[in-house]
C-alpha cells in the first residue's frame, strides 16, 4: 500500500526537476535563420513541396485514429484531433516559413504532446486525475507555452512540454506495470521522434548526402511514423 502512494511521487519530482532545469537554463531563443530550409524545391507550382506534401501522413494517422478511438477516451480523440491539425498546421507553415506561420505548426504539436501525458496520467492514476479537468489544464499549458514563445522568444516552457511526454510517460508505464506491448510500443515512438530531432537539425547535410530528401522532409516521415507506432498501440486497446 506505501508503494501504491509514493509511485505518483516519482514523476511528479521528475516533473518538477525538469521544470527547474528550463528555469535554470534561462530564454530558449530560436535560432536565427531557423526558416530557411534547405529543400526549398518546387512541384508544380507548389512551393517548398517536399516539405508541404511530408505531412500527408499526418492527416491520415489522424483520421484513422478518430475512426477507431473511443470518444469518451478524450485524451485519445484529442491526440488524434491534434495530429490531423498538424497535416493542416505544418503543411501552411511550409508554404511560406515565419514567425506567424509557424504558430499554427506549433500549437498542435503541443497538443498532441500534452495529449499523450494527459492519457498516461489518467491510465496511471485514475481515480487522481480526471479525464477532462486532467486534459483541459494541459492543453491550457500547451496553447499557453506556444503564444509565450510567440510574444517573448522563449521557447522553453514549449520545449519542456515536447520533452515531458518523452521522460514521464515511460516512468509512469514503469510505475504502474502496464502492458509490455504498450511500453515497447511507445519506446519504439520514442526513438522515432529522437531521429526525427535529429533529422532535423541535420536538414542540409542530409539533404546535401542523399539529394532525395532533407533533414526536414526526413524528420516529417520518421514523426508520422512515430504518431503510427502510437496509433496501432491504442487502436489495439479499443
Amino acid at each position: 500500500m506505501q508503494l501504491a502512494h509514493a509511485r505518483p511521487n516519482i514523476a511528479l519530482y521528475l516533473a518538477a526537476f525538469l521544470a527547474a532545469a528550463m528555469l535554470l537554463a534561462g530564454p530558449i531563443l530560436q535560432p536565427a535563420g531557423y526558416h530557411a530550409f534547405a529543400d526549398e524545391r518546387s512541384l508544380s507550382g507548389l512551393a517548398n513541396a517536399a516539405d508541404v506534401l511530408s505531412n500527408l501522413g499526418f492527416l491520415i494517422i489522424g483520421l484513422y485514429g478518430l475512426l477507431r478511438v473511443r470518444p469518451t477516451r478524450l485524451a485519445h480523440t484529442m491526440f488524434f484531433a491534434a495530429i490531423l491539425l498538424t497535416a493542416f498546421g505544418s503543411s501552411w507553415y511550409h508554404l511560406a516559413p515565419d514567425d506567424t506561420r509557424l504558430i499554427w505548426d506549433r500549437l498542435p504539436i503541443a497538443l498532441a504532446c500534452v495529449s499523450l501525458l494527459a492519457a498516461a496520467l489518467q491510465d496511471a492514476f485514475p481515480a487522481r486525475f480526471a479525464p477532462l479537468p486532467t486534459l483541459a489544464a494541459l492543453c491550457a499549458l500547451g496553447v499557453a507555452s506556444v503564444f509565450w514563445w510567440s510574444a517573448t522568444g522563449n521557447l522553453g516552457p514549449y520545449l519542456l512540454l515536447q520533452l515531458a511526454p518523452l521522460v514521464l510517460i515511460p516512468v509512469l508505464q514503469w510505475q504502474t506495470g502496464a502492458p509490455h506491448v504498450q511500453r515497447r510500443a511507445f519506446g519504439a515512438a520514442i526513438g522515432l521522434y529522437v531521429l526525427a530531432k535529429l533529422s532535423e537539425l541535420a536538414d542540409g547535410a542530409i539533404l546535401s548526402a542523399i539529394h532525395a530528401v532533407s533533414g526536414h522532409t526526413l524528420k516529417h516521415l520518421l514523426a508520422t511514423l512515430a504518431a503510427l507506432v502510437l496509433a496501432r498501440m491504442i487502436a489495439a486497446r479499443y
